[in-house]
């Protein structure tokens, strides 16, 4: 996913993290959100960047599992090969919220 990648490079570029599209990788995303909320940013600052994220999550979930992205009107789902829809994108939402962890969500997506 386009987003994914944009999320990917603008975070190597501005911030210097590196993202390699590992489930491990995915402490250092929740990290960062924990660390955007602790700032005090508003939601609409950076939703942009929350989507990204979340894209990036669920482009781990597919490299590891062989999923596949699904959308339909406006809102993308990952689909693992066991049927199971996962919603990263809200999901990043969550952590921003302090609520939610990217790094669980791969982690129980890639669990069979």
């Amino acid at each position: 996913m386009r987003w994914a990648a944009d999320a990917a490079a603008a975070l190597r570029e501005g911030a210097r993290v590196r993202l390699d599209y590992s489930a491990q990788s995915l402490w250092r995303v929740d990290r960062l959100i924990d660390e955007i909320r602790r700032e005090g940013a508003p939601y609409a600052a950076v939703e942009t960047v929350l989507r990204g994220l979340g894209a990036y999550a669920g482009e781990v979930v597919v490299r590891q599992t062989g999923a596949e992205w699904w959308a339909s009107g406006g809102e993308h789902w990952v689909r693992t090969p066991d049927g199971r829809l996962w919603d990263p994108v809200d999901e990043a939402r969550r952590c921003f919220l302090g609520d939610g962890s990217l790094r669980l969500l791969c982690r129980d997506a890639t669990r069979s």
